[in-house]
């Protein structure tokens, strides 16, 4: 009989490396290490914003080290806007909010192929407003 409560394991379509590598082409990164930075940036501010079953399916379907650097954070318990997270990461990294902005788009491309759209579509239903563009989809204006 299997435990209800545990994740729905779904085994990474790729390594840690090839996330890396895509990031780096989706991002144009001169370097592999440009790249690191970034997914390392990005996924622990996610880390920071992301709370329930949402962030443990996440996980899930990450490469282990990219998971590790997502779960290693606590989330917030007022989580930011998307571009309050992206000018809190710009601070944290001592970089420009334009550069901080690039760097989310391209780990989140990533993020996104790993996760699939019904997943991202939950996590964006859990985060504040923002963050659809960061991931890559329009954001809807909620009807009054």
């Amino acid at each position: 009989m299997s435990d209800l409560r545990a994740p729905l394991q779904h085994p990474p379509v790729m390594t840690f490396e090839q996330m890396v590598e895509k990031v780096r082409y989706e991002g144009a990164y001169p370097t592999r290490e440009r790249a690191a930075e970034a997914v390392h940036l990005i996924l622990s501010g996610l880390g920071r914003q992301l709370p329930g079953d949402e962030r443990v399916e996440l996980a899930a379907r990450l490469p282990l080290e990219a998971a590790c650097i997502l779960t290693a954070q606590i989330p917030d318990s007022q989580p930011l806007t998307g571009w309050a997270f992206v000018k809190d990461l710009a601070d944290r990294a001592c970089a420009t909010p334009a550069t901080t902005r690039w760097d989310t788009g391209a780990v989140l491309a990533a993020v996104t192929a790993l996760a699939g759209p019904d997943l991202i579509t939950r996590i964006l239903s859990r985060l504040p407003s923002g963050y659809a563009l960061l991931f890559g989809r329009a954001e809807l204006a909620q009807a009054a």
